[in-house]
C-alpha cells in the first residue's frame, strides 16, 4: 500500500480523535454541570435498563430515586442528567469509558453500592432477564467488584425489592 493511501486512511480517525478532544477540553463545568461521575454511573444504570430491550416504568423509578438519593438531586436535576447520560450511553463505543471514571474515582465500598443499585434496576421490573444478569456481571468485573462482594450487593437489593 502506498504511504499516501495509508495516510489518507487514517485521516478520518485522526479527525475523529481531534473532535473528541476539543469537546473534553472545551468542556466547563458551566456548560456540563452534572459530575461526570454521576453521568458515568448514569448511563451504565441505563444500559442496564434497556438491556432486555425494554426500560420499564419500575425501572425508571428505582433509578430516579437512587439518584436523587445517592447524588443528593431535586427531580429535576435527576431528569437532566438522564437525558444526559441516555445520549452519552448511545454514543458511546463500549462501556470502558463509565466504568474507568467510576473505578478511578470512587473506592470499594461506593462501588459495591452502585452494584447493589445495578441490581436494584434489574430486579425492578420482576424479572431478570439473561441480558440484564450477564451485562451486570460484564460490568461489576470492569468496575473491580470482587465476586463475594457482588453477591453481597444482590441479597441486599433482593432484601429491599422485598420490602416494597
Amino acid at each position: 500500500m502506498a504511504e499516501s493511501s495509508y495516510s489518507e486512511m487514517l485521516d478520518p480517525l485522526r479527525q475523529f480523535i481531534r473532535q473528541r478532544r476539543s469537546v473534553e477540553i472545551s468542556r466547563t463545568p458551566a456548560e456540563s454541570p452534572h459530575d461526570e461521575i454521576q453521568l458515568a454511573a448514569t448511563a451504565l444504570l441505563l444500559e442496564l435498563a434497556y438491556a432486555d430491550g425494554e426500560f420499564s416504568a419500575p425501572e425508571r423509578a428505582h433509578i430516579e430515586s437512587a439518584l436523587s438519593r445517592h447524588f443528593n438531586l431535586e427531580l429535576q436535576s435527576v431528569q437532566e442528567l438522564l437525558v444526559l447520560a441516555d445520549g452519552e450511553r448511545r454514543k458511546a463505543v463500549d462501556h470502558f469509558q463509565f466504568t474507568r471514571m467510576i473505578s478511578e474515582h470512587l473506592d470499594v465500598g461506593q462501588r459495591v453500592v452502585l452494584a447493589e443499585v445495578m441490581y436494584g434496576v434489574i430486579l425492578a421490573d420482576g424479572r431478570v432477564d439473561d441480558a440484564e444478569s450477564v451485562l451486570l456481571r460484564k460490568l461489576a468485573n470492569l468496575l473491580d467488584v470482587a465476586p463475594g462482594y457482588l453477591t453481597e450487593a444482590r441479597k441486599r437489593a433482593t432484601k429491599a425489592q422485598g420490602a416494597r
